[in-house]
């Protein structure tokens, strides 16, 4: 008997590894789950935006760190460096080569921007029509149209890798495509508070504070 209830649990379990690869999960199911349960995620990028006819106009590429609910860091250190931080009630935009840091209130939350998507809290069905696409590239893709016309993009489509957000492509009122690729990402790793904390250089001219 005991040999026999082996057999079986074995039989089971082979039977739901054969039912899960059968079914992995689709563009929307990844995109759910990033968006309900990944509260924290780092990740070094590379970002190519293309004119509307194709041609690439600039290449960028740095390190990322989104802490759910709206406090994310982008510094770009290629070509030239920047930061980008939100401490959940401004956003800093830090410009080394120019000595300037911009800075703008958090208001009104993230909407139907793509900044929602990485660093938002709330119900998605609410800022975006989501579709899923047919897979591309070995990556399983999700179509979201914003609902609401500020958001300022026409087109979101986001490609998974086992469930895990690889690509992020917007495309602009001008037809310009921002694409970034994010590599070795990690999900729910403890942040440090400083990262998405601020404070202008000495020196530096601060405009819109």
């Amino acid at each position: 008997m005991a040999l026999l209830r082996r057999i079986f649990c074995t039989v089971l379990c082979l039977a739901a590894l054969s039912a899960s690869a059968a079914n992995p999960p689709t563009g929307v199911d990844s995109l759910r789950r990033f968006f309900n349960e990944v509260n924290s995620i780092s990740a070094r990028f590379n970002q190519v935006v293309r004119d509307e006819s194709g041609s690439t106009v600039q290449e960028s590429s740095g390190t990322l760190w989104i802490q759910r609910p709206n406090k994310f860091r982008w510094d770009y250190v290629a070509p030239y460096k920047q930061e980008i931080v939100a401490d959940g009630k401004r956003i800093w935009v830090y410009d080394p080569g120019l000595q300037q840091v911009s800075v703008r209130p958090l208001t009104n939350g993230l909407g139907g921007t793509p900044a929602m998507l990485l660093a938002g809290k709330g119900r998605l069905d609410d800022n975006f029509k989501i579709k899923s696409l047919d897979p591309q590239d070995n990556l399983e893709w999700v179509q979201l149209t914003p609902r609401h016309k500020d958001s300022g993009y026409e087109d979101i489509r986001i490609g998974f890798a086992n469930g895990k957000m690889r690509v992020l492509e917007m495309v602009d009122g001008f037809g310009h495509t921002t694409r970034v690729m994010f590599e070795a990402p990690r999900e729910n790793a403890r942040i440090e508070a400083e990262r998405f904390s601020f404070t202008p250089p000495e020196g530096v001219d601060v405009v819109g504070e």
